[in-house]
C-alpha cells in the first residue's frame, strides 16, 4: 500500500484493476478543508490520461513492476518477439504495448521488458542508441553561418535532425527521451 502523500512522478499504482502512472501531483492545502493530492494519471495499458484527486493520507494499492532485461529477436506479423537470453524464454508484445519505443527498436538490442502480474504491459529502451543513417541530403559547404541542421532517416525507420555534415552510412548516437543527435560513434 502507498499512501497519496509518498506520490512521486514515475510512482505506479493500481487502480479499477488497471496500472497507472503518476505523471503529476500536487499537495493542496486549503485555508479551509483538509489537505489533498491533485494528480494526472497515465494508464500504462491504454495510454490514456485522467486527472484524479486523492485525500492526503489516503491509501492504495502500489502496483509492483517486474523488469527483465530480454534481447529483440525478430518479428513476427505485427507481433515482437523478446528472448529472455539466460532461460530462453519468449515473450511477444504487440505495436500498439511498445508503442513510440518501436522506431528506435531493431533485431538484437537488448531491452527493458516492464510487467505486472506476469503480464508485459510496456518496453523501456536505453536512454541513447547507436544507429545507422540510411538516408539524408547531402550538406552543402557554405550553407550556413552557424550549425544548423537536415533530417535524416535512420536504419530502423526514425527520422531524427542532425548537423549538415553528417552523411549516409555514419552510424550516429541517439537520445531516445528527446529523439535528438548526441553525437557521432565509430
Amino acid at each position: 500500500m502507498i499512501s497519496s502523500n509518498d506520490f512521486r512522478t514515475g510512482t505506479t499504482i493500481e487502480l479499477d484493476g488497471q496500472v497507472w502512472r503518476v505523471v503529476e501531483f500536487l499537495h493542496v492545502k486549503p485555508g479551509k478543508g483538509s489537505a489533498f493530492v491533485r494528480t494526472k494519471l497515465k494508464g500504462v495499458q491504454s495510454g490514456s490520461v485522467v486527472e484524479k484527486t486523492f485525500r492526503a493520507g489516503e491509501t492504495m494499492p502500489q502496483a509492483l513492476l517486474e523488469k527483465a532485461t530480454l534481447e529483440h529477436t525478430y518479428m513476427e506479423g505485427d507481433d515482437y518477439v523478446f528472448m529472455d537470453m539466460a532461460s530462453y524464454e519468449e515473450t511477444r508484445l504487440t505495436a500498439k504495448q511498445i508503442g513510440d519505443s518501436r522506431k528506435y527498436l531493431k533485431e538484437g538490442m537488448s531491452v527493458s521488458v516492464v510487467s505486472w502480474n506476469g503480464k508485459p504491459l510496456e518496453v523501456e529502451l536505453p536512454n541513447s542508441v547507436v544507429l545507422e543513417i540510411t538516408q539524408t541530403d547531402p550538406g552543402v559547404k557554405g550553407d550556413t553561418a552557424t550549425g544548423g541542421t537536415k533530417p535524416a532517416i535512420v536504419e530502423t525507420g526514425a527520422q531524427v535532425m542532425v548537423p549538415l555534415f553528417i552523411t549516409i552510412g555514419e552510424k550516429i548516437k541517439i537520445d531516445t527521451r528527446t529523439d535528438s543527435y548526441l553525437g557521432r560513434e565509430s
